[in-house]
């Protein structure tokens, strides 16, 4: 059995995995796995339990070497926090109810998009504060 093409084979699928879920775990690991291929290359007659110890090491060594990456190179600070996140660009804006708010749901519409909304009973065209966010409905106030 040719074990150099299971290590390209590994690398490869957790390359793809890190792609799906990112996280920038699984690229250490498909590093590991490609440098393990690497080894298996120059040093084909290694057995497979040398194979692992070789993988595990590596493993270790890329992913300290991706944590302490991490550590020097801290994310930076955004001057729109909010960019990536609507309902929370929405808090405290004052909006107008397309539907009426009855047993505690209703409707508004911002850009060509209609959000739910509760809070007290109103009746459509009062003019309310968001006041809250939970998931997707904006909690509001009336206003007038």
């Amino acid at each position: 059995m040719n074990s150099t093409w299971f290590w390209w084979a590994l690398a490869l699928a957790l390359f793809a995995a890190e792609a799906l879920v990112p996280g920038a775990f699984m690229l250490w690991l498909g590093i590991a796995a490609t440098a393990t291929g690497l080894v298996h290359l120059a040093l084909p007659e290694s057995s497979l339990a040398v194979q692992w110890i070789w993988f595990s090491l590596f493993a270790l060594a890329s992913t300290y070497a991706g944590w302490r990456y991490k550590l020097a190179h801290p994310p930076r600070v955004t001057d729109q926090p909010l960019l990536n996140k609507r309902a929370a660009q929405l808090m405290d804006r004052v909006l107008t109810l397309d539907a009426p708010i009855e047993n505690g749901r209703g409707k508004v519409k911002i850009g060509d998009a209609l959000w739910s909304v509760s809070g007290d009973d109103l009746a459509a065209g009062t003019r309310v504060r968001v006041i809250a966010i939970e998931g997707m409905v904006l909690r509001v106030r009336a206003i007038d």
